[in-house]
């Protein structure tokens, strides 16, 4: 792959091995609402959204609104979890340490979750002010605003940028874009590579851990 300006990161499940610890605080939280579902379910429906679109829809689908102090609760259970278990995903650091291009964050978290995720995996220093939210854009993924905000924050055409996604939303969010897209399924919360691989669009790169990013796209790196 050659004239790439940009490498475009989603955040959770891309960057950070979040998704599992995410869905685990969010079935918990819920249940003491008396909403039941499992992780499993949270995969299927919710990863890629931002946290209030995904209140959103469990109040919609379970047709019982949600306490007004449930996005508190559940954001101040989620940052002590995080701050206990989180870690990137394996051989991240690695990858960042060779990328010639420059690299930013687009993530549908909140700016104060990101911040503290970054923090946490000490990729803060290597991202700097480089991230960008959904809440700085009308539409989260997969329209493509966030993406093409980024792109023309960090000055780079959207067809020079590559978008590495691991939820299907980000996928399609990078497709809309019109940027090159990636992929990512070596998180914890993918338990099935063949059926992510099924239901890829076609035309988009699918990788299962980061040992294949060179490989695959010499030029990103050293």
């Amino acid at each position: 792959m050659q004239g790439i300006d940009l490498v475009i990161f989603d955040c959770d499940g891309v960057l950070a091995d979040s998704e599992v610890l995410s869905a685990g605080v969010l079935v918990t939280e819920l249940g003491a609402c008396g909403i039941d579902i499992d992780a499993s379910y949270v995969f299927r429906h919710f990863v890629g959204r931002s946290f209030p679109v995904v209140a959103e829809i469990i109040a919609a689908r379970f047709d019982r609104p949600l306490p007004k102090t449930f996005i508190a609760r559940y954001r101040a259970a989620l940052h002590e979890t995080f701050s206990k278990r989180l870690r990137t995903t394996p051989g991240l650091d690695a990858v960042l340490g060779k990328l010639i291009p420059p690299a930013c964050v687009a993530t549908s978290s909140s700016r104060p979750r990101v911040d503290h995720t970054l923090a946490t995996l000490g990729l803060d220093s290597f991202f700097g002010d480089r991230v960008f939210t959904a809440s700085r854009v009308a539409h989260g993924k997969p329209a493509p605003d966030l993406f093409l905000l980024a792109a023309r924050e960090m000055a780079a055409a959207p067809h020079r940028c590559l978008v590495i996604e691991d939820s299907l939303a980000g996928v399609e969010a990078g497709l809309a874009a019109g940027m090159h897209v990636w992929r990512y399924v070596g998180g914890a919360h993918v338990t099935d590579v063949a059926r992510t691989h099924d239901e890829t669009p076609e035309g988009v790169t699918v990788i299962d851990n980061w040992n294949q990013m060179f490989s695959l796209a010499p030029d990103l790196g050293v």
